[in-house]
């Protein structure tokens, strides 16, 4: 059994002593809180460039694309470097704040192909009869096929925020303590590399687990009133 007694020495070595679990406690806190305030932003941000993606108008037809393609085509981690280090370098705001500023602009390049592809998945009968019944363009898009369109794009933007939650792993790079961070700090404080990195992993799957299984009942709820 000595193998048995050198993995509880490394756990207690890793989690108890000097009470390091405490940092993965504060990292979870830290993800979910990106993780939550950057996908309401993306989510913002993605409506706004599906409905300029969507315009008739040339110019905000091309403040869409070229947002799209800017965001879409750069990394996350050097997004997230620019808005830290350059944008947001005088403003005082909590990092934490700003990292999920940076991941909702980013989010919202690839929510507003979501949001854009359900609306456009919605047949154009439906826009007919709108204006049949006397409603506008905006009272059509607001009353009508927008909530169609929720139930079609719901599934690919639950993906999108586990993807998002995901991402958050690189705010170490500005100094934030997160679920990885947390794990590396452990590693280089005790020169155990298996242990933290396995509990980093485990801890990672089990939100994403859970915020799945979560996201999978309100898409089940959603799909009930459909039968109705």
């Amino acid at each position: 059994m000595l193998w048995w007694d050198g993995i509880v020495a490394t756990f207690i070595k890793c989690f108890l002593k000097d009470d390091r679990y405490l940092l993965l406690l504060d990292g979870i806190g830290v993800t979910i809180k990106i993780s939550l305030l950057a996908v309401l932003i993306g989510i913002a941000i993605g409506l706004v460039i599906a409905f300029c993606a969507l315009s008739k108008k040339k110019v905000l037809n091309l403040i869409g694309k070229v947002y799209t393609d800017v965001i879409r085509g750069t990394p996350s981690v050097t997004q997230l470097m620019i808005i830290y280090f350059v944008v947001f370098a005088t403003v005082d705001l909590e990092k934490w704040v700003i990292a999920a500023i940076a991941f909702g602009i980013n989010s919202g390049a690839y929510v507003s192909e979501i949001i854009r592809a359900g609306i456009l998945s919605i047949d154009k009968g439906q826009t007919e009869a709108g204006r049949s019944l006397g409603l506008n363009a905006m009272q059509t898009m607001v009353s009508i096929i927008i909530p169609q369109a929720v139930k079609n794009i719901f599934p690919a933007l639950c993906n999108e925020f586990i993807v998002l939650v995901k991402e958050t792993a690189i705010v170490g790079y500005i100094g934030l303590v997160d679920i990885q961070k947390a794990g590396d700090l452990i590693k280089s404080a005790t020169f155990e590399a298996f242990m933290p990195l396995i509990a980093t992993a485990i801890i990672y799957f089990v939100l994403i687990k859970t915020l799945t299984l979560a996201l999978a009942r309100v898409e089940k709820a959603l799909r009930k009133s459909d039968n109705r």
